[in-house]
């Protein structure tokens, strides 16, 4: 279980590095747009979200598996002859946990980068600082809370799931929360479950007080600032 509790955490690590790697620079080309252009990127963010996450999960296994859309499409433009094996694995599971999180690190860190003043953009312009200057002076310090706030709004969902890795993982990849699924719906330990169960919110607490220290500081001009 120590082994289940440490794939759970590193999967759940991965994945949100992941989201923040793709979802900052979305987050900051939202921010720049203009107005209207900004209502439909966060539209079309959220738009997924309207519909149910099994059937969005149940999409990936039809798009990975042997004879699914991305291996016909390699196979079509000559790339591979046999089928690739992209389903049931560490992988699938990391991009089940990216497509379905993502909206929940770019949302946060755009409604931080839209309400930066422009003028402190400007100001730093006047006074000769280059476009990678204002971004690690301006920019990234301001938009910290949202990058904290959008990270424990990935990692709390991704350590915790069990129907990504079930249904991409194929029960090959147990993460923490099968084996507490297991524990309630099959095996009848509710005992052994419950502990397993507050081992979880521990590291969920903890993730959500690092990221209302962290965040809320800096938010305020404060901590690492």
């Amino acid at each position: 279980y120590l082994n289940v509790l440490k794939r759970s955490v590193i999967l759940a690590v991965v994945s949100t590095v992941m989201c923040l790697i793709v979802g900052y620079p979305m987050a900051y080309i939202m921010s720049r747009a203009p107005r209207k252009k900004r209502n439909l990127m966060a539209t079309l963010f959220v738009l997924p979200l309207w519909t149910n996450f099994l059937l969005r999960t149940y999409a990936w296994m039809g798009l990975l598996r042997e004879q699914g859309l991305v291996n016909e499409f390699l196979r079509a433009i000559g790339l591979i002859e046999r089928p690739l094996q992209l389903l049931y694995n560490n992988g699938a599971v990391v991009m089940g946990m990216v497509y379905n999180f993502l909206p929940f690190m770019v949302l946060p860190i755009y409604s931080v980068l839209s309400k930066i003043d422009f003028s402190l953009y400007e100001a730093a312009y006047d006074l000769g600082a280059t476009g990678r200057e204002i971004f690690m002076k301006i920019t990234l310090p301001l938009s910290i809370a949202g990058v904290f706030s959008g990270i424990s709004m990935v990692f709390i969902p991704a350590v915790s799931t069990f129907v990504i890795s079930n249904l991409l993982g194929g029960n090959k990849y147990n993460l923490i929360g099968n084996v507490i699924e297991q524990q309630f719906r099959w095996t009848g330990d509710w005992h052994f479950g419950s502990a397993m169960s507050i081992i979880l919110m521990i590291f969920i607490l903890i993730a959500m007080g690092v990221s209302r220290f962290f965040g809320g500081d800096l938010s305020k001009g404060e901590g690492l600032l």
